[in-house]
């Protein structure tokens, strides 16, 4: 039996250097957070890659990849973390360990058994590894599948299944190659701690480790105590009360006033007043705020109370910004220049381009208020994003460049890793080189489906080389991930206007393919914490990602070709469960930047030109910051304003809404800061446990929910489950505009 190693049992620095590079050794690791929650023990002698962890693992990512895609499409959608498959494996590897037998086999002169023994930790985690692949792939978030369902349900092209799994296998692997090659800047480093880790791992530890008796809950009672109160709650939002996911009670104090609904309602207006007791309403767009560090959740707070509050309602009210009062305040819809819905189909040709005759003729296309701010964001994010990270961590990255780990701190759980086998970095690379190659080859022989040139594939993969690392920096340690969709579809839209199908493309592969590498290098991070060998984490990420892609595809495949009208949001389809709010910004975002262009709506002429300044005000934002950080190093406050993440605060609506937001920081607000300042062993203890049972108990119910009861046509109608009861927040409020069911100034 090998012999568990405790930090001060570890080989010495001499033992561990390699390459003669310098390596500062930490005692713990200097993030309190980590050393709180992360075992700073290990055994080596556990075996990880079993019988039980193949069969668990793929198993567990078939059902989660099925789940979320098929939750995704839905008008209120459901993503179900890991986290459910992480507990329901628990019970079955303990009954597989105390049935399967534990005879040795010889099978080309490798020894092995279905039953090494007890189930452990380590195979739990390498199950978890694979089951997050089924979340990275499609987590209920238009990745890949966005582009799939866009360019069947909305543009009704007809494409092949093979171009469809060329890519969506092909920006998973680029993602996963990636990854590989960025381990040394974003999973070895010790202050990249990516804290969405600590929830998981904080189960693990729950379900897994004995506790001393004391007065108090072990952590794995008040799991299942928190889990079955989520469980049984989620009821109420989920079927029998809807209306406590938006609770807006403005608009019931002035039924008559579209103003007051504006500002009230939850989830077509300002959402001020209004909240939600709905865990999926809190956690959906910005994950679990209990994972969220507190200087993140301010950062946040600070650039959401500046836009929605105090941005969004000058340019609305005072000054008419962009003709907003011609359109609802927010609105994920397209619009003419009378306020009326936009109807692409009276601007496409056979061949899914622009005919601009058309266009010249039908209308401009226009934005609601709060969508065309949004996108706004999305240029200064950029622009800072990249500043931030140069003045902030340029010299440790190029520090690293030099002499690849030269100067990094090394704290316990860097040191226990150090007696595994690495993964040699070619293995990665013949993964991203081969997925590019392939790639390039779809834009020849599938050339009129994907209407991307060479070209413009090579040009993807230089904006995600360049973006991923310093977007990662930010993810690895404030848990926000600013993206760059927008100035990605902005470049290649001027370069290829008129082509929507284009555009969605280079997207996927110039952004997503970067959420993939963050997806996968968190896992990365989670094995490293829990100290399971590189080599297994390669093949269960590798393998769950094929496995992933196939199916993903497969079910999204079938709910096209099997579901009526699926993906329709109008007036005829008003109480259809299959309107993808998701899906529908996705196809938005292809007519905005693709099939009308940037040069219409931003160049010289254009209603927006003026946004464009914002990618200046991004790149010059950061600097101040720094320079004060340098003059004055002993306020350690100053370092932590961090404007990427100020700017993620108003990120993503549509589709989330300003009451997702304001919840969302209100809940991490009590817990990361009181609780974790006045109550501190509570937090240690239960602050993450907590949040996975949230999760769980949320997604089991929903899942419940689903298949015994709306999937058999149970629907209940009365007042509690309508969603929101602001009518006349959609209304426009110009004189002269003329919408169904709103008053005429």
């Amino acid at each position: 039996m090998a012999s568990i190693y405790h930090h001060n049992e570890i080989p010495s620095d001499t033992e561990n250097a390699a390459n003669g590079s310098e390596v500062v050794l930490e005692d713990r690791c200097p993030v309190e957070e980590v050393a709180l929650v992360v075992p700073e023990t290990d055994d080596p002698s556990l075996p990880v890659m079993t019988f039980r962890a193949w069969f668990l693992g793929i198993t567990s990512c078939i059902i989660l990849i099925f789940l979320n895609t098929f939750f995704t499409f839905r008008t209120q959608p459901l993503s179900i973390s890991a986290i459910l498959m992480q507990i329901a494996v628990l019970p079955i590897g303990r009954f597989m360990a105390s049935v399967l037998p534990t005879k040795e086999y010889n099978l080309l002169g490798y020894r092995f058994s279905f039953n090494p023994g007890p189930f452990n930790m380590k195979e739990h985690v390498i199950i978890t590894i694979f089951a997050n692949c089924g979340v990275s792939t499609g987590g209920g978030d238009a990745y890949s599948i966005g582009a799939i369902t866009v360019m069947k349900a909305y543009y009704k092209q007809t494409l092949s299944f093979l171009c469809a799994l060329v890519i969506v296998l092909t920006t998973q692997m680029i993602g996963y190659g990636w990854a590989g090659i960025l381990r040394r800047y974003l999973v070895d480093p010790v202050e990249m701690w990516w804290p969405s880790n600590l929830a998981q791992v904080s189960l693990f530890r729950a379900l897994h480790e004995r506790e001393h008796k004391s007065k108090s809950l072990t952590r794995m009672q008040f799991f299942l105590i928190a889990l079955g109160v989520s469980f049984l709650y989620y009821a109420l939002p989920g079927y029998l009360f809807p209306i406590l996911t938006f609770f807006s009670w403005v608009c019931w104090a002035w039924p008559r006033s579209i103003t007051a609904q504006q500002i009230g309602s939850g989830y077509h207006g300002l959402g001020i007043g209004a909240f939600t007791l709905d865990w999926a309403g809190i956690s959906a767009y910005h994950g679990s705020p209990l994972v969220t560090p507190w200087t993140s959740i301010v950062n946040v707070g600070i650039g959401f109370i500046m836009f929605m509050y105090i941005i969004v309602p000058v340019c609305y009210w005072k000054f008419n910004t962009f003709d907003a009062r011609k359109f609802p305040i927010f609105s994920n819809q397209l619009f003419t220049s009378a306020g009326k819905k936009y109807d692409t189909t009276k601007i496409l040709t056979a061949n899914y381009d622009l005919d601009i005759d058309a266009y010249n003729k039908y209308s401009k296309l226009y934005l609601s208020p709060i969508f065309a701010l949004s996108i706004g964001s999305g240029f200064l994010r950029f622009t800072a994003t990249l500043v931030h990270v140069a003045l902030f961590y340029g010299s440790d990255i190029m520090r690293q460049s030099k002499s690849a780990m030269s100067n990094v701190k090394l704290d316990v759980h860097g040191r226990l890793m150090k007696a595994y086998k690495q993964v040699p970095e070619w293995w990665f690379q013949i993964i991203l080189f081969g997925s590019i190659a392939l790639s390039l080859v779809m834009c020849f022989v599938w050339k009129r489906d994907v209407q991307l040139p060479w070209w413009g594939m090579l040009f993807a993969f230089a904006l995600a080389f360049i973006v991923t690392l310093p977007i990662g920096v930010i993810q690895a340690t404030t848990n926000q991930q600013p993206g760059y969709d927008i100035i990605g579809q902005f470049i290649i839209g001027y370069i290829l206007p008129g082509k929507p199908i284009a555009n969605l493309l280079f997207k996927i592969y110039g952004r997503i393919s970067t959420v993939h590498a963050l997806s996968f290098l968190a896992d990365l991070k989670l094995g490293h914490y829990m100290k399971i060998p590189p080599r297994c984490m390669y093949t269960a990420q590798l393998v769950g990602t094929i496995v992933a892609a196939i199916v993903n595809l497969s079910v999204a495949w079938w709910m096209l070709d099997s579901i009526t009208d699926i993906c329709m949001d109008d007036k005829a389809h008003h109480d259809s469960p299959w309107t993808c709010p998701k899906y529908r910004v996705t196809f938005d975002a292809s007519v905005i930047w693709g099939l009308i262009g940037p040069r219409r709506l931003f160049g010289p002429g254009g209603l927006y030109r003026n946004m464009v300044w914002l990618y200046l005000i991004g790149a010059v934002l950061p600097v101040p910051v720094w320079v004060l950080s340098k003059i004055y190093p002993e306020k350690k406050w100053i370092q932590l304003i961090n404007i990427p993440v100020i700017s993620y605060g108003f990120a993503g609506m549509p589709p989330a809404t300003p009451t997702n937001i304001a919840s969302w920081l209100i809940t991490g607000m009590i817990f990361n800061y009181f609780v974790f300042r006045y109550r501190k062993q509570w937090w240690q203890k239960y602050n993450y446990v907590l949040s996975a049972a949230l999760d769980a108990g949320t997604a089991f119910m929903g899942v419940l929910i689903f298949f015994a009861l709306q999937n058999a046509g149970h629907n209940l109608k009365w007042w509690g489950s309508e969603l929101d009861h602001c009518p006349l927040a959609t209304c426009p409020t110009q004189p002269g505009i003329i919408v169904d069911g709103c008053p005429v100034f």
